[in-house]
């Protein structure tokens, strides 16, 4: 089964640096997908080609904002499954900002810009790390500054299309230290979604904080999927 990661908003393909080797070393085929986030729509329609190139089926992966990517290009009939990263999960006809107005507001917002566009523009400062990922080390964090790029306000106020949690079987790894998302939140969702639910104790950059924990839940549901 062919794996697909699909990174957060402002990220890159790079944010599964730390993961994507421990799955090809594994032996499993990965790609991981590098959206604009720009759009909603754009962001599904990437990860939707990326789909159609594979010739086999797919587990796609999703982490923060890509959460709402994988639900909604996840009902591709070749997508056998969904694994969430600390990640939002909406259902047809939602979008991330309602969400986020459901739970408490997180520390996060904090540490963001508006453009003059409506853009959202992190702030890439030490004091933002040490609040935000304190436990990624400084290389990979001084790398993601580098990657990222701001995000326009579409891909959290667009509505999704459908939602392939419904009909297929997914997976949740809670940050319980999460910054981002609040730990209630991601567990609500989950729970919705009829995820099977692991944690883990990270900030919420999981892949680089405790990359192993998110290959082992992706090995958790490659190994519900092809029993």
């Amino acid at each position: 089964m062919h794996i697909v990661l699909v990174h957060g908003s402002g990220g890159s393909a790079n944010s599964w640096s730390a993961v994507e080797p421990l799955l090809r070393a594994e032996g499993h085929a990965v790609t991981a997908v590098d959206n604009p986030s720009q759009s909603l729509r754009e962001d599904v329609a990437a990860v939707t080609s990326v789909i159609d190139a594979i010739d086999g089926p797919v587990l796609l992966v999703g982490h923060s904002y890509g959460g709402a990517v994988i639900t909604d290009a996840g009902t591709h009939p070749r997508v056998r499954g969904l694994v969430y990263i600390a990640a939002w999960v909406p259902d047809e006809g939602e979008n991330v900002t309602g969400l986020v107005g459901r739970y408490p507001e997180a520390e996060v917002g904090r540490w963001f810009t508006r453009g003059a566009d409506g853009s959202w523009i992190p702030d890439d400062t030490a004091a933002a790390r040490e609040a935000l990922a304190w436990d990624v080390p400084l290389e990979v964090w001084e790398r993601k500054v580098h990657d990222r790029r701001p995000s326009a306000d579409a891909i959290f106020t667009e509505r999704l299309s459908g939602a392939a949690w419904r009909t297929r079987p997914a997976w949740y790894l809670i940050a319980r230290d999460d910054k981002h998302i609040h730990p209630e939140g991601q567990q609500d969702m989950a729970a919705r979604a009829g995820a099977t639910i692991r944690s883990v104790s990270t900030s919420h950059s999981v892949s680089h904080a405790a990359p192993q924990a998110v290959v082992d839940i992706i090995g958790e549901a490659l190994a519900s999927l092809t029993d």
